[in-house]
């Protein structure tokens, strides 16, 4: 599984050259209230099964959770029912605030 850090990825967000990746933030309803990357789809982590044919498997998608272990754990379950391009957020939205967005509230 390929992994982003929140640096590579701002950095690649804010390039008009490359297309955006689709943001999918598998975190609970409550956690993506309280805090989320602009742009990003809330999916939690135990609907992903049900509604995985809501993504498109040859988009890029980078997989969004508070630290990277649940965004992990649906990067390899996407990657198994054939999505190509997933990417897993290393450190997660917190590591977005502390490297890239330190407004962004944290919990």
């Amino acid at each position: 599984m390929r992994q982003i850090s929140p640096v590579e990825l701002a950095e690649w967000l804010n390039d008009p050259q490359r297309d955006s990746p689709l943001l999918l933030d598998v975190r609970e309803p409550w956690e993506y209230q309280l805090c989320h990357i602009e742009g990003s789809q809330a999916i939690p982590m135990g609907a992903v099964p049900a509604r995985s044919n809501e993504l498109e498997p040859e988009r890029e998608i980078v997989v969004i959770c508070h630290h990277g272990g649940r965004s992990a754990q649906v990067a390899m379950f996407l990657e198994r029912q054939g999505f190509g391009k997933v990417i897993n957020l290393a450190g997660g939205v917190a590591e977005w605030a502390a490297r890239v967005d330190p407004k962004m509230p944290q919990y």
